[in-house]
């Protein structure tokens, strides 16, 4: 429970979400153009593979983790794990952005509303596709960090057309555009999004084939020669007797 390695991946989650946060956040306060802020986040998750990807897969997003175990390529309690401390960075962001602004944060979520959860929803579809489809071609180094990255870009663009375009619970609770539809939203897309890729693009959601049957060993028993009972063995005695 508590090796190194162990403690290394929840680090590295922790500090990824932070980092992500603030980049995502020095672009957003500097211009609402959508396509800079996807840039930045895409970026710093291309770093972010590269840099922490050996120690934790650099998820750095819940939608991603909870896609990634929806898909049985993550075990159930590393994934609770990973998105407790992925909230917990987004969190920790947020503070930390309030100490270096002096000031508090305004909410940019608004009110819950179905558009914004669709188009958060079909970002992270986006997205997840993307990471499916590196995680099950298993992509390494620069090509791993370039797809995940690119397909964060292109969902965030995606996603901007009906809402703050985060697709990222975490990054939203230290954005500070944070409600139900920018939890649920990337959620339920990045789970459809790899079960689409997984059950369409792979052969391994498919159902199991049986093992081939070795042909049994064939056991010929061969008739062994009866057992003798206690008469014969008297007459074949007597028999013996009258010979001597």
């Amino acid at each position: 429970m508590f090796k190194k390695q162990n403690i290394a991946a929840v680090v590295a989650e922790l500090f990824g979400v932070m980092i992500l946060v603030i980049a995502v956040y020095a672009m957003v306060a500097r211009t609402s153009f959508p396509l800079f802020a996807a840039l930045a986040a895409g970026l710093t998750v291309g770093v972010l593979v590269h840099t922490i990807g050996s120690v934790s897969g650099a998820q750095v997003n819940p939608a991603i983790t909870l896609g990634l175990w929806s898909i049985r390529k993550e075990k159930t309690s590393r994934a609770l794990v990973f998105v407790a401390v992925q909230m917990l960075g987004g969190y920790a962001a947020w503070m930390l952005l309030q100490y270096f602004l002096g000031r508090h944060l305004e909410s940019l979520a608004g009110k819950f509303e179905w558009k914004i959860l669709i188009a958060e929803a079909v970002g992270a579809l986006v997205f997840g596709f993307g990471v499916a489809s590196a995680v099950y071609q298993k992509y390494e180094g620069s090509k791993l960090a370039f797809t995940v990255g690119a397909s964060l870009t292109i969902g965030i663009l995606v996603a901007s057309m009906g809402s703050n375009g985060v697709v990222n619970p975490a990054v939203a609770l230290g954005l500070q555009s944070f409600n139900w539809a920018y939890v649920a939203g990337p959620v339920i897309g990045s789970i459809l999004g790899m079960n689409i890729y997984a059950m369409l693009f792979t052969d391994e959601m498919t159902m199991p084939k049986l093992p081939a049957r070795t042909p049994s060993k064939i056991t010929v028993k061969t008739k062994s020669a009866p057992a003798k009972t206690a008469v014969s063995k008297k007459k074949t005695a007597a028999k013996s007797k009258k010979r001597k």
